[in-house]
């Protein structure tokens, strides 16, 4: 009868010693049960390590995939301990209401995550508030698609390193001004400094300093800016803790003005003498001019070669004027070959990552930006940039330029025809808003007339706006210098972009925002050429006064010939630039 009587727990060796009603064990049966027992919790010991193995697996492949870990520059550096921060600092969220800040308080209206570092382009724990625009430029941009490489990263932080330690009125600074004022040469010095004077117009400063700051990269020295006029009005500090801008009482200021080809420190000078290629290191002067102005002559762009480079890495001071976008000449040097390669796998999109990561709107500049892409872009289905300049002396508008811009328009489709026999009934429902910047007002208000006088073949809206009209250039005015920075900006904002030949102001938007302008070709005889525009090869800017000489052989030679990525340009046949070659990708 106890076999009758079973419970849930008669099969539980511990609980229930005789499921089988045997009534006892012998010693073999216990000691075989005993092992199977154990081979049993040995099972199940297996069993849980390979779960735990695999959830482990899972939860490494589901995580964000890291940053690469280490990185070649002389010796191995951890990667992560450079670009370390915290996922807070990455990420902007936007919600769908509107962003306010303390300068305007009109972001974007959309709800979106975006990396308002820029992929590591930008340094996180700067006060946002002192620079609006650093970080909130990312809520009017589409996302980039040129991405910092690991390397560049890896450098800029590096740089701000250095720019901390050796910077205005710290102890590596004032100990290498001060031999400067005695004016004796150091045999080698903690640091090393690169000083940029304020000169030419707004978009030849922008390209310039970007150009500068590649140098300086490359030679591992601190670039130093000379505020100019308007300078600080005009740009955020994009280096955390310790400024960019030169001190006001640096000894050699107050000779920027006079410096030229036939200053005594002048690099060319020095070489015509002999002063500088023979000296010995113990008598080199502790400062060197170089003239890159468009005027420069054969020795002053020996620059550009290896063995002057070799020169000049022991001076302690470089103070440069240039009104070139001179980057394309740099990629010619063997010495940087290299380390730009490794910068920038990319070659056209060098000034993009630069701009993006020097060049910050002031928050007065970025609220004119703001304010009035708020107002009159935000809200169209397409936003076109219309960059006019025109070179010829006289009065405008022009009838050709307004022609040539007219047919390039129509003829790559970026705006619809006109009705001009009868009215479009069927409207579409899709809108594009024209942003035209031009020194004349006379250009907008002919394609407004026309585009409100006439409806469009197929029914599209056309808003045309352009903010200022300034009439002829005025370099030394802040708030006119504000304004053209502003319109620059907000034509990097642009979908789709058309830019005239040989301007600077062109290059920066195209560079800023990333994008392959349409080039109006420069007219002659003031007729609109045929073909009227043209796509460029690359969003790179031309440098527009490059040597043609042979460093090695000593001799002339076609320096948009020697390498695949260094071309000469769509609007300037003797220029250079930058673009990617598609083997070498």
């Amino acid at each position: 009868m106890k076999r009758l009587r079973r419970n849930p727990d008669e099969s539980d060796p511990e609980t229930n010693p005789d499921p089988d009603g045997e009534g006892s064990f012998s010693k073999d049966q216990h000691e075989r049960k005993c092992g199977l027992s154990s081979m049993k919790m040995m099972g199940f010991f297996v069993v849980a390590l390979m779960v735990v193995s695999v959830v482990f697996s899972i939860s490494i492949v589901l995580q964000d995939p890291p940053s690469d870990g280490v990185l070649e520059s002389g010796k191995n550096v951890r990667f992560l301990d450079v670009m370390e921060s915290s996922k807070e600092e990455q990420v902007l969220e936007v919600q769908p209401q509107k962003v306010v800040g303390p300068v305007d308080d009109d972001a974007p209206s959309i709800e979106v995550r975006k990396d308002k570092l820029l992929g590591g382009l930008l340094a996180a724990g700067f006060d946002e508030a002192s620079c609006v625009s650093r970080y909130q430029s990312v809520l009017y941009r589409k996302e980039s698609q040129h991405k910092p490489s690991p390397y560049l990263i890896l450098r800029l932080r590096s740089y701000e390193a250095l720019h901390k330690r050796c910077g205005p009125y710290t102890e590596s600074y004032n100990k290498t001004l001060e031999k400067l004022k005695t004016g004796h040469h150091l045999e080698s010095t903690d640091c090393n400094y690169l000083v940029w004077i304020s000169f030419s117009g707004l978009g030849n400063r922008i390209l310039t300093l970007a150009s500068a700051f590649l140098y300086a990269l490359l030679t591992n020295r601190v670039l130093l800016v000379d505020p100019g006029t308007d300078m600080v009005d005009l740009f955020c500090e994009p280096f955390p803790e310790v400024s960019w801008f030169l001190p006001l009482d640096f000894p050699l200021k107050n000779q920027f003005g006079s410096f030229d080809q036939k200053s005594p420190h002048c690099y060319g000078r020095m070489l015509k003498n002999s002063s500088f290629a023979n000296s010995s290191k113990s008598i080199l002067a502790p400062f060197v001019y170089l003239h890159l102005v468009h005027d420069y002559d054969d020795q002053d762009k020996l620059f550009f070669c290896d063995e002057d480079q070799t020169s000049l890495r022991e001076v302690p001071w470089l103070i440069m004027k240039t009104d070139n976008y001179f980057v394309p000449s740099l990629f010619l040097i063997p010495t940087f070959e290299q380390e730009l390669s490794n910068l920038f796998p990319r070659k056209e999109a060098v000034l993009h990552l630069l701009g993006r990561y020097i060049f910050h709107p002031t928050n007065p500049v970025w609220g004119l930006i703001t304010r009035y892409y708020q107002a009159y872009l935000a809200k169209a289905d397409e936003r076109i940039g219309i960059q006019i300049r025109v070179f010829d002396t006289g009065t405008g508008p022009f009838q050709h330029v307004l022609d040539q811009i007219i047919a390039c328009t129509l003829k790559e489709n970026l705006l619809p025809d006109i009705s001009m026999e009868k009215p479009i009934i069927n409207q579409s429902q899709k809108s594009k808003a024209v942003l035209v910047t031009s020194l004349s007002g006379g250009y907008f208000e002919r394609l407004r007339d026309m585009y409100w006088e006439h409806p469009t073949v197929t029914g599209e809206v056309i808003g045309f706006y352009q903010p200022s009209h300034e009439e002829y250039q005025q370099t030394e005015k802040q708030f006119h210098n504000r304004k053209a920075w502003a319109e620059m900006y907000l034509l990097s904002l642009t979908d789709v972009l058309i830019t005239s030949s040989w301007s600077t102001f062109g290059y920066v938007a195209q560079s800023l925002g990333g994008l392959k302008p349409w080039i109006l070709y420069k007219p002659e005889n003031r007729t609109a050429p045929d073909p009227p525009c043209g796509r460029v090869m690359s969003m790179e800017p031309c440098f527009h006064a490059p040597p043609f000489y042979d460093c090695k052989a000593k001799r002339g030679i076609d320096t948009g010939a020697v390498v695949p990525h260094v071309r000469h340009c769509e609007d300037m046949s003797w220029g250079l630039k930058l673009v990617d070659n598609e083997s070498e990708l």
